[in-house]
């Protein structure tokens, strides 16, 4: 984990902030305006020397701050925890959401002039003692006037208190060991007693300030501990006169598995008072230290439900029907039921039990485990086959052939880089006689697909075609469905007679079928091309099959369904109300007990929000700009792979880069020299694609580049904690929807999520609320009553 440290008076030095003056011109001109002084002259040109007063020192800071943040956050994951020194608590607020950039400068506004008003006060800076130490030398020389403002580390401490008795406490500090005594230049004994009247007046402020709830974890100075909504008014104003607790509040986070500390601002004071407290950090039971865990509520005392493995039965537990708000009538029969929901005719091709199925997710995150326990639930999911090799994905063929009856299909992927390793997929899937494919990260059909599609064209007793090769197709745009929405290409499947691949009897079958029995709308999903409106996507492709149905003459058009977004019942209800045939889960399935992924990866995702995503390039399709969907939270991949792919777009070739990017991306991304990385790679490249990077530098810089992606990826999926803040976690905003439903409840816990009971809580869920929605319109049309909305 990671957090962000904002630092307070003290740091400030003349030509902060110029190159963010420059960048943030709107924000810096509000800030001028709310301060009624140009803020910009005050911190690089400090013409007054004015940026040392109390009453500029803290708005300055602030401002800088804050600005250091915002440009931060481009480029850098979003903390776990945030925490500021003092005046940078403000900023650790500002940044965690409790107000506004504006908000904010005016409340240190106010603070600083109430401050900078307070006078004979003194401060000193303590290297070399102990807590216990200063205490002692304090009662025992009669200096009960002075107060321990900074507990920073574990030998260094700032006292607070009149100025002739920090003046005359000099001597004796120093004649018990004291390495440095450092009086400070303030005008007030800041943090102690004689702070009372200023807090008092800041109280004032305060009191009419809205604070809105944090999205971050912000660490109090006053608690060492995180801030409840509610006790932000509260705890600034008791900031005031109270000891900053620094030493116990980073303690108090790397007791809590943080391990990397950014200081955000001008200077690395507190970088160094870190590295101080990390060698020597207070003791786990010192101020009763534990681990920080979500509420626990009454609830979660529940044991999870038990779902058979060989059967869903639509007899709810009252502990799902109090998940899902199912308020039937005891007597009354719903108007729907789960296996009402979506298409007939997808449920009988699959032999299921729903139109629902879990999509595959890669390097056998969707494990056979996973696929079994879904399969023997009566439910359709994809083995997550793109990152294994033949002879995994052969074991997990087995595996599925050895259970009886199991629905279950295998992931087949685009390689336009590898067309030899495509065909040899879709020639195991021939052997095993796998009957059913999901199809992803196609832009064009390939020769191999199209194989798989009519080799399992078979006629019938009737005369009619017969069709063995199922495939469900996953599509982020109108040109894609409309690839798998159309007979197979003419051109492939002539290639292919002349092979001897397929006969010419299959060649004349495939005009009359679709390349697919089903179409995925996929509207916001991990996948390439996502972000789309789900009413709109659904729209386009219904009126696409329904057009090209009549055109082609199909027996049977395309199913369409729909898939991103589909983290609660609310949301597969609204899918089908939509039109969707049938619905397709990803990003929910990966948090369960059998998803083939690490342990650090489940406990990150059980945590996530909906608001902890974020869309950069993706491996496949890499130079096309193409985007996937991953979590941003605490880690540096989405800003990295942002960065590659602007690497490729300014430059044409490896030898092109910048000696300092260069430098960069093989210490902090590679761990190895590109050459190194390229030579590497070539172990595992066809000769084709070895030519092909040979003789177009720019291509093989993508395939270096595309190597920290697969290297980031393998880190997630084996916890490797060395690498954690690069993690490739592809999840979409579901997983966060599905996090907050289930808050409350064991299923809380990713150890007590299932797929095929997170299937059965979405689709039990969707036909409850579909029940209430019908019986509230059918009762609002008979009463002549407004539908409420």
């Amino acid at each position: 984990m990671i957090a962000y440290l904002f630092p307070g008076q003290g740091s400030q030095k003349r030509g902060m902030g110029e190159k963010l003056f420059d960048k943030y011109t709107s924000l810096a001109d509000e800030a001028s305006e709310i301060l009624g002084y140009n803020i910009r002259e005050l911190c690089v040109v400090d013409e007054h020397r004015l940026l040392n007063q109390t009453q500029y020192t803290q708005p300055a800071l602030y401002v800088v701050n804050a600005l250091s943040y915002l440009d931060r956050q481009e480029t850098m994951p979003k903390p776990d925890f945030v925490l500021g020194h003092s005046l940078g608590e403000y900023v650790a607020l500002f940044a965690a959401g409790a107000f506004s950039f504006e908000t904010g400068l005016k409340l240190v506004k106010q603070r600083a002039e109430i401050m900078g008003r307070v006078k004979n006060g003194g401060m000193a800076a303590l290297l070399g003692l102990k807590m216990d130490t200063v205490r002692k030398i304090l009662v025992e020389n009669s200096y009960s006037s002075i107060d321990i403002a900074n507990y920073n580390s574990a030998e260094q401490i700032v006292i607070s208190g009149l100025r002739d008795d920090i003046i005359s406490a000099q001597k004796v500090f120093e004649a018990n060991g004291a390495k440095l005594y450092y009086p400070l230049n303030v005008s007030g004994a800041f943090h102690s007693r004689y702070m009372k009247e200023a807090e008092e007046a800041f109280a004032t402020a305060v009191a009419h300030v809205h604070f809105s709830p944090l999205q971050i974890p912000v660490i109090s100075n006053v608690l060492a501990r995180p801030y409840e909504d509610g006790r932000i008014g509260e705890l600034l104003t008791t900031q005031i006169t109270s000891q900053v607790k620094w030493y116990e509040s980073i303690s108090f986070l790397l007791h809590n598995g943080v391990s990397v500390f950014q200081e955000v601002g001008p200077g690395d004071v507190l970088t160094k008072m870190q590295g101080f407290i990390a060698a020597a950090p207070m003791p786990a039971q010192v101020a009763g230290f534990t681990p920080v865990q979500p509420p626990v509520k009454r609830l979660e005392q529940l044991a999870p439900p038990e779902v058979k493995e060989d059967v869903i039965t639509d007899e709810l537990p009252a502990y799902y029907r109090q998940l899902i708000g199912d308020e039937v009538s005891e007597g009354d029969e719903p108007l729907f039921t789960a296996a009402h929901l979506g298409s007939a005719g997808f449920r009988k091709l699959y032999k299921v039990k729903y139109a629902y199925a879990a999509g595959s997710m890669f390097y056998g995150i969707s494990s056979k485990e996973f696929v079994a326990r879904m399969g023997r639930a009566g439910l359709l999911s994809f083995y997550g086959s793109k990152g294994k090799s033949l002879a995994e994905i052969e074991a997990a063929i087995l595996y599925f052939q050895g259970l009886p009856s199991l629905p279950y299909g295998i992931h087949l992927w685009h390689q336009p880089d590898d067309a030899s390793a495509e065909m040899a997929l879709v020639a195991l899937l021939q052997k095993h006689q796998v009957s059913v494919v999901e199809a992803g990260g196609y832009t064009t059909l390939s020769e191999a697909i199209v194989y798989y599609r009519v080799s399992g064209l078979v006629r019938g007793e009737n005369g009619r075609t017969v069709i063995r090769h199922h495939i469900l197709a996953k599509a982020a745009r109108p040109d894609i469905a409309a690839l798998f929405l159309q007979p197979p290409p003419e051109k492939i499947v002539e290639q292919l007679v002349a092979s001897g691949k397929i006969t010419k009897e299959q060649a004349l079958m495939a005009v009359t079928v679709p390349m697919a029995d089903d179409i995925c709308a996929e509207a916001e999903g991990t996948g390439m091309g996502g972000r789309k409106m789900p009413y709109a996507l659904m729209t386009v492709f219904r009126q696409q099959r329904d057009q090209l149905a009549r055109r082609f003459g199909y027996q049977e058009a395309p199913r369409i369904g729909l898939a991103g977004g589909i983290g609660t019942p609310e949301a597969a209800a609204g899918a089908f109300l939509t039109g969707a045939e049938f619905v397709l889960t990803g990003s929910v399935n990966q948090c369960t007990v059998e998803a083939g992924t690490s342990r650090e990866v489940k406990d990150m995702l059980q945590e996530t929000g909906i608001q902890d995503t974020d869309y950069v390039p993706g491996d496949e399709l890499f130079e096309f700009g193409a985007r996937i969907q991953v979590l941003k939270k605490g880690l540096f991949f989405p800003a990295r792979a942002a960065r590659l792919y602007e690497f490729y777009r300014m430059y044409t070739s490896l030898d092109e880069l910048d000696p300092k990017d260069r430098t960069q991306l093989e210490t902090r991304y590679f761990g190895a020299t590109l050459d190194t990385v390229f030579e590497e790679l070539k172990q595992t490249l066809s000769q084709t694609t070895i030519a092909s990077a040979m003789q177009h530098p720019r291509h093989k810089m993508a395939l270096v580049f595309r190597q920290y992606f697969e290297k980031s990826m393998k880190a997630a999926l084996t916890g490797d904690q060395a690498a954690r803040l690069d993690y490739q976690i592809q999840s979409s905003s579901a997983l966060g929807s599905f996090n907050e439903w289930v808050k409350d409840t064991p299923l809380r816990h990713w150890n007590n999520r299932h797929g095929d009971s997170i299937a059965l809580l979405l689709m039990t869920g969707a036909a409850a609320y579909l029940s209430r929605f019908y019986n509230t319109a059918l009762v609002a049309r008979e009463s002549g009553a407004m539908i409420p909305a």
